[in-house]
Order: C-alpha cells, then sequence, then structure tokens
C-alpha cells in the first residue's frame, strides 16, 4: 500500500502532540488548578475563597512532599530495577514505598485533624477555615496513595496512564469542587441567615470546596487501582521471569526511599511554604488597621485572582522552557559540554522571549484581566498584579535553573538556594507586612524577593559548576526592549478601547497588536531566525510578514 507525505506527517504530529500532552502533563493540570479559583471565587465569593486558602496550601504541600520525596524517588528505583529485569525488587520497592506513604499520609492527617483548631486560630489567624482545614485531613491520605500507584506506574514505563490520571483528577476537581462549594454554600446560607452572621456561608463554601477536592482525589485513586488491576496478571508473570541475584532488604529499600526522598521533599517543602506564612502576617496587619472583618475577603482576593494570574502566567513560560531542560541534561551526562552550553543558552532565549511579554501585558492590562475574568471588589487585585508581574520573569529563571539542578544532583546547592530565598521572603514579610503595615502590597513585594534572591542564587551555582557565561545583549536586554515597546502600545489600546469596547474585546486586540509587533521587533534585532519563527504558532505567517516588511 503506498504511504503519502501527507499521512506520514499527519500521524507525526499527532505523535508529537501525544507526546507534549505526557511530557507537559505537570505544567497543564497545574494550570487547570489555577484556574478552578476562577470559578470557584463566583460560587463561594472572595471570603469563602480566603477561608479555603490554608486547607488548599496543606493539601498542595502535603501533595508535592509525596510526589517529590516518594513518587519520583520510587520511579527511578524501579526503573532501574525493571532495566535489569530484577523483578521481585521492584515489586518489594513497592510495597515498602506503599507502607511509608501510608504511615506518613495517615500520620499528617491524623495531626492535621487534632490541631486544626491551633493551626486555623493560632498559625494563620482565620478560626473560620477550620471546618475546610478538618476536610483537607482525608485529602493528605489520598493524595499518599495516589503518588505510589503514580511512581509504580511511571517505574515500570506506563508515563501516559500517569499523565492520564492527572488530568482526570483536575478535571474532577473542577467539577466536584465547583458542585460540592456551591452545594454546602447553599446550605451554609440558611445557617447564616438563623446565626445571623453572613461569614457561616462562607466558611461552609470553604468546606464544599475541599470535600470536592477529596472526592476528585478518590475518583483518581480508583482509576489508578482499576487499571492496577488490569496490568497485576502481566506483573504477576514477570515475577517468574526474575534474574536477581539477590532480594533486597526492608531497611535497604527503606534507606533508600529516604535517603532519595528526603532532600526533595524539604526542597518542596522550602519552596511552597511561603503561601501560609503570609496569610498569617496578612491577617495580623489586616487586624492591627483596622480591617479585620475585611481580611478574609482580601486575602481571597490576592489567593483567587492575583495568584492565579501570575501562576498561569508563570506556567506559560515553565511549558515555554520545559523541554530543554532533558535536552541540557542529556549533554551533560554525555560530556558534551559545548552542546550543553549552546542548548542554556538557546533556553534562556526562550525563556526571556516568553517571559518578558507576558509580565509586561499583565501589568498594563491589569484592570480589563481582573475585571473581564472576575466578580466583585478588584481594585486590590488589579494593584497587586500592577506591581507584581516580575514575579513571572524571576520564577520562569529559579524554574529553568532549578530543574537543571535537580537533573545535575546539586541538591545541596538547591536546598541552599532555596533555604537564603525563604529567609530573605520571612524578613521581607515581617517588616513590610507586620512591622511597616504595608498589607498586600508588603506580600507582593516579599514574593518578589523570594522569587529574585532564588533565581539569582540558582543561575550562579549553575553558572558556576557548568562554567557558563551568559550573553546579556541579544537574547536578554534586545527581548526586553521589545517588550517594553510593544507593552507601550498595548497601554495605549488599552485606555483607547477599555471603555468602548469592554475587557475581554480590549485583551484581545491589545494582546493580538501587541504580540505581532513584539515579533516583528524581534526580528528587526535580529534575536529570532527564520527557523526558531517557524516552530512558533503561526510561525509561518509571521515569517511571510517578515518578508513582506523586509526583516528577513
Amino acid at each position: 500500500m503506498k504511504i503519502h507525505k501527507r499521512d506520514v506527517s499527519v500521524k507525526g504530529r499527532n505523535r508529537r502532540v501525544k507526546n507534549n500532552v505526557t511530557v507537559y502533563a505537570g505544567i497543564i493540570t497545574y494550570m487547570i488548578g489555577l484556574f478552578i479559583r476562577i470559578p470557584l471565587s463566583r460560587v463561594i465569593g472572595d471570603a469563602g475563597i480566603g477561608l479555603a486558602a490554608p486547607a488548599l496550601e496543606l493539601s498542595f504541600l502535603a501533595t508535592f512532599i509525596f510526589s517529590y520525596g516518594i513518587s519520583r524517588t520510587m520511579t527511578g528505583l524501579i526503573r532501574y530495577r525493571i532495566k535489569r529485569e530484577q523483578y521481585k525488587s521492584a515489586q518489594k520497592v513497592f510495597h515498602m514505598a506503599f507502607k511509608v506513604a501510608l504511615l506518613w499520609s495517615v500520620l499528617l492527617a491524623a495531626v492535621l485533624f487534632v490541631c486544626s483548631g491551633f493551626f486555623s486560630e493560632i498559625i494563620v489567624l482565620e478560626a473560620m477555615s477550620r471546618k475546610a482545614v478538618i476536610a483537607a485531613a482525608p485529602v493528605i491520605l489520598l493524595s499518599g496513595m495516589l503518588s505510589v500507584f503514580r511512581g509504580y506506574f511511571n517505574g515500570n514505563g506506563f508515563a501516559i496512564l500517569v499523565s492520564q490520571s492527572q488530568y482526570i483528577e483536575k478535571i474532577a476537581m473542577l467539577v466536584c469542587m465547583l458542585a460540592g462549594g456551591g452545594m454546602v454554600y447553599g446550605y451554609g446560607e440558611k445557617v447564616a441567615a438563623l446565626l445571623q452572621n453572613p461569614m457561616v456561608a462562607y466558611a461552609y463554601g470553604a468546606l464544599g470546596a475541599i470535600l470536592g477536592f477529596m472526592i476528585a482525589e478518590l475518583i483518581t485513586l480508583i482509576y489508578l487501582l482499576f487499571v492496577f488491576g488490569i496490568y497485576s496478571g502481566t506483573w504477576k508473570s514477570q515475577l517468574m521471569q526474575d534474574s536477581g541475584r539477590r532480594l533486597e532488604t526492608n531497611g535497604e529499600i527503606i534507606g533508600m526511599l529516604f535517603g532519595n526522598g528526603f532532600p526533595a521533599a524539604v526542597i518542596v517543602v522550602l519552596l511552597n511554604l511561603f503561601m501560609l506564612i503570609d496569610q498569617r502576617f496578612f491577617n495580623y496587619c489586616m487586624n492591627r488597621t483596622g480591617q479585620g472583618e475585611m481580611r478574609t475577603a482580601l486575602w481571597g482576593a490576592y489567593y483567587g485572582k492575583f495568584a492565579v494570574l501570575i501562576g498561569l502566567g508563570c506556567a506559560l513560560v515553565c511549558l515555554a522552557v520545559h523541554g530543554y531542560v532533558g535536552k541540557i541534561a542529556m549533554a551533560y551526562e554525555k560530556e558534551e559540554y559545548r552542546m550543553m552550553r549552546d542548548r542554556i543558552g538557546s533556553a534562556v532565549k526562550k525563556l526571556c522571549i516568553t517571559a518578558f511579554p507576558i509580565a509586561i501585558y499583565l501589568a498594563v492590562l491589569a484592570e480589563p484581566f481582573v475585571k473581564g475574568i472576575y466578580k466583585g471588589e478588584n481594585g486590590l487585585a488589579i494593584d497587586m498584579l500592577r506591581r507584581g508581574t516580575i514575579i513571572v520573569i524571576f520564577y520562569g529563571i529559579a524554574y529553568l535553573f532549578g530543574q537543571l539542578m535537580l537533573k545535575l544532583h546539586m541538591t545541596k546547592e538547591l536546598f541552599l538556594s532555596c533555604l537564603i530565598a525563604l529567609a530573605v521572603h520571612l524578613a521581607a514579610v515581617y517588616l513590610l507586612v507586620r512591622k511597616a503595615l504595608l498589607g498586600g502590597n508588603g506580600v507582593v513585594y516579599s514574593v518578589i524577593l523570594f522569587t529574585g534572591v532564588l533565581a539569582v542564587l540558582c543561575f550562579l551555582f549553575l553558572a558556576r559548576k557548568l562554567k557558563y557565561r551568559q550573553e546579556w545583549v541579544i537574547p536578554v536586554a534586545f527581548p526586553a526592549l521589545a517588550a517594553c515597546v510593544a507593552g507601550l502600545v498595548v497601554m495605549l489600546l488599552n485606555k483607547l478601547l477599555l471603555g468602548m469596547a469592554g475587557e475581554l474585546l480590549t485583551i484581545l486586540v491589545s494582546c493580538l497588536v501587541g504580540t505581532v509587533l513584539y515579533v516583528i521587533l524581534l526580528m528587526v534585532l535580529r534575536v529570532l531566525n527564520e527557523g526558531e519563527i517557524a516552530k512558533f504558532p503561526f510561525g509561518s505567517l509571521f515569517i511571510t510578514l517578515g518578508r513582506m516588511i523586509g526583516v528577513l
């Protein structure tokens, strides 16, 4: 049968799409998780988001700890043994990881349940978040179990099943959290009317959202158990083909799990602890300045609006550079150092080309973004967004070089970078929020310092180890200049269109015009060549435009 070139190209394109869906599943599902807060804020209000925030952060923190501390560790251990046909040892790693995860998840869930009042009232100064915090306890238990099965599937080469489970989890979260939040909030309104306290309704709404989170985790676990049951026969037959000379002891496996997983777990805690700390300082500041009644809704605006838009911008930057991490690490392992440095340079250029316009467009279009997407009082979120979009650039740098440090086993340097950055953040939030009483803006400035210090330290440590020298003009300065010029045009369009065309049309037209101008400027400045532009979405159109105006 004759195979046409078009059929081959279509199959290749479909294969690339499937690979991208799997490889980028973590970032894409993270974006979905952020997006959930947008409709959720409409269902349970800013105050509901503020009360759900501590429980969500604790759940995310536990998920990250299990993911990095157990799941990734057991993936490497199992994959190593599967390649050497040591199937019994691989199965033993799974069993021991399951017991360890079960023990720790039960312990953490029990501590959270028992200490929910102390955590809500003393740690974050938000007593009415206790119901949601209690509901987070079973979420932690389920997260521990999910991490084990995902690590097992990854170790056996079923990465696509893991990515499917991540998409199922987030889609289930979207449905269940909105449904749970809405139904329980409706019941809470009746209780609030009886008690004559409107905050009770928001507390019940937060509880419903976390219960929805729990149901989503349960659905995902059932899916993984179902798949595990399907393949259990295959894995049992592999045990008969085991070629391992010695079966490792329980102590050896536990030592490897903790030895490899504990440093990663500590790093994850250092990177994700600041949000809980910030809420505590913010609530203290609001109480001191006589805004205690508004503090929950204001933190909900920060957590559900500012943090979401900044997080989505950061995720887009991560998507742009994620593919370079594995290629750079591979060149390092093969001792192809020149190629490695070239790839780092390409990654930095791609990062700057992506991060600068996102940060600038978010700043100049803060008002239409917030007002077009959200309801309620948006003044604080708009003000914070205008001040804090540089976080997108710092986060992108920290992500690229931090991931490289993990790949190149620079654990000590990464731990030190995270520790110093968190210490700087703690000092900043203490001075700016607790002492200077700057409120939300003080929190934003503290996060800027956190991501900025982390980005600088990760870059310096990695550049020193790899003897990498960054070129600053073409890959960094020129994209920044082009983004600033395009940003001025976007700002003028925003002022012209916002009153007449509305928020969403203003965003669409401004971003479209700004992006076209930005790419043209990159071509004029010789930042991009024709081959690089061809890889862009609608790259052929930009190439045609560049040839028409004589810049290509």
